[in-house]
């Protein structure tokens, strides 16, 4: 037998011995196809969660952290896995998730935070992400992407590399999609058992599935304004909770279970250890007010058109059109030469550049013209750009276009309106580059979320968006004496 026969027959062997390997579901009892030891198991989650953290950034917040950890163990530790020991991350990002990697590695955003009312929600979450740990439901779909791999290469496998193999892809699945519709439930039916024996409302965990499935619906409307697809959070059902029969039956059968020592949702001292935290960008990203943007540490300001939409990137500000089909984008730039703007944008865009010329604010000196060049709508498409110098090793980038090429002309004066607006910070306006922040305000008699929203930094549905925050959507009120939670 030659050294290649020998090497596929080994091949076919191995697999054979890793399809043949089921192991027992702690939580179900039942026979499951599992390729990975519990050793192996802990180790892909230590690789997942690597991968994980060089995408995110923790949110540094010690008190905060220490809850969120203490309330995680507390369920941990009447788990069916209370063996493992559990890796609990705040991460500082206002997407609304919540997410767990096999080996105890399991994940919330502030983003989410801003979204949950109290302490029983807050377990909630953790008891969910807790289940699809000790049900095994990333090792489950890791071992079927395995199992697909394995058929469709093979003769070409190499057996060492298994856990590097759908890293990536078991993360991205679930942060963006979950385990699947099944997993989903069974997550919630074991999150609300958990929360049930340490003696939590399971009501909580349907409460917020319903804050998020509220938030989901809002979204839908946004989406349609704004020409782009809605947002949705991976773990939320296609139909309301409240019509939800099989996850109702779920949190019934864990009322059966409620420890007999019922604690407290602890709503207050929830809502003030989140009060504070930045809703939407974090520090040090700016913050949009209005029609302006505002960025304290870079110290600069800039003034879009009114009625336009501004999003605050992790790598750039875009400023659009409520229909999204014309748009500003400002990133910033390295500089590498010590040569002027005109002849950056000469060697980055080529010589034929129309429309040029110079721009001398007091402050910023810089070029701008009309190219051509791909963009997501076309290629060859029509741009305003121009480079603005920050000081000799910065540069402020501006690319501006319309999805229609016969839109661009038109549009011309309104972009360098834009990109002269560029200026410094003055004194008084450091604070507004800050983020925008959760705060508490104890409902007074007669108001309501019309009224309260003049006091929010929200500019578009601010009404609505309040209503969703504090699960009142979509036609709720705040009761007298009750705390909500405002933005601004």
């Amino acid at each position: 037998m030659d050294r290649r026969s020998f090497l596929k027959k080994s091949a076919l062997l191995t697999i054979s011995g890793s399809l043949a390997s089921c192991a027992t579901n702690p939580v179900t009892g039942e026979q499951d196809l599992i390729l990975l030891s519990e050793d192996e198991e802990t180790e892909l989650g230590r690789s997942s969660h690597k991968q994980i953290m060089k995408a995110y950034s923790p949110y540094i917040n010690p008190p905060l952290k220490k809850y969120i950890v203490e309330l995680g163990e507390k369920l941990a530790e009447i788990s069916h896995r209370n063996d493992l020991i559990y890796h609990f991350t705040l991460l500082d990002s206002p997407q609304v998730n919540a997410f767990a990697l096999p080996g105890g590695y399991i994940y919330i955003t502030r983003g989410m935070l801003a979204y949950l009312k109290n302490e029983a929600e807050l377990a909630g979450v953790l008891g969910h992400e807790l289940g699809h740990i000790t049900a095994k439901h990333g090792v489950k779909q890791y071992s079927k992407s395995q199992v697909a791999n394995i058929f469709g290469t093979i003769f070409g496998i190499v057996i060492g590399d298994r856990n590097l193999a759908n890293l990536g892809r078991l993360a991205s699945t679930a942060i963006l999609r979950g385990y699947g519709r099944e997993a989903e439930l069974e997550a919630d039916r074991v999150g609300a058992e958990y929360i049930a024996r340490v003696g939590y409302d399971p009501d909580a965990l349907q409460n917020v599935i319903g804050v998020l499935k509220n938030q989901e619906e809002f979204d839908k409307v946004l989406a349609e304004e704004e020409n782009r697809d809605p947002y949705a959070y991976h773990g939320v059902f296609s139909t309301h909770p409240d019509n939800d029969k099989r996850l109702q039956e779920v949190i019934r059968a864990a009322k059966e279970n409620i420890n007999e020592k019922k604690l407290d949702d602890n709503e207050e001292k929830y809502l003030k250890l989140i009060e504070g935290i930045p809703f939407g960008p974090g520090e040090g990203q700016g913050s949009a007010r209005g029609s302006s943007f505002y960025h304290s540490d870079l110290d600069f300001t800039l003034k879009f058109p009114d009625g336009w939409k501004i999003e605050n990137l992790p790598t750039a500000v875009l400023g659009t059109t409520p229909d999204r089909e014309v748009l500003i984008e400002l990133t910033m730039r390295d500089l590498n030469r010590k040569i002027s703007a005109e002849e950056l944008m000469s060697r980055l865009y080529g010589d034929d550049l129309q429309q040029g010329r110079e721009i001398n604010s007091s402050e910023y000196k810089g070029y701008a013209a009309t190219v051509e060049m791909d963009t997501t709508f076309g290629n060859a498409h029509k741009c305003r750009v121009a480079i603005l110098y920050k000081n000799k090793k910065e540069a402020f980038q501006f690319i501006a276009t319309t999805k229609k090429g016969s839109d661009y002309f038109k549009n011309v004066l309104t972009f360098d309106d834009t990109i002269q607006s560029l200026r410094k910070l003055k004194a008084n306006e450091k604070a507004l580059g800050e983020p925008k922040r959760i705060r508490l305000h104890k409902v007074k008699k007669g108001e309501t979320f019309k009224k309260l929203s003049k006091k929010t930094a929200f500019t578009t549905h601010a009404e609505n968006r309040l209503r969703v925050i504090n699960n009142k959507f979509p036609s709720g009120e705040p009761s007298m004496g009750s705390f909500v939670k405002l933005v601004y």
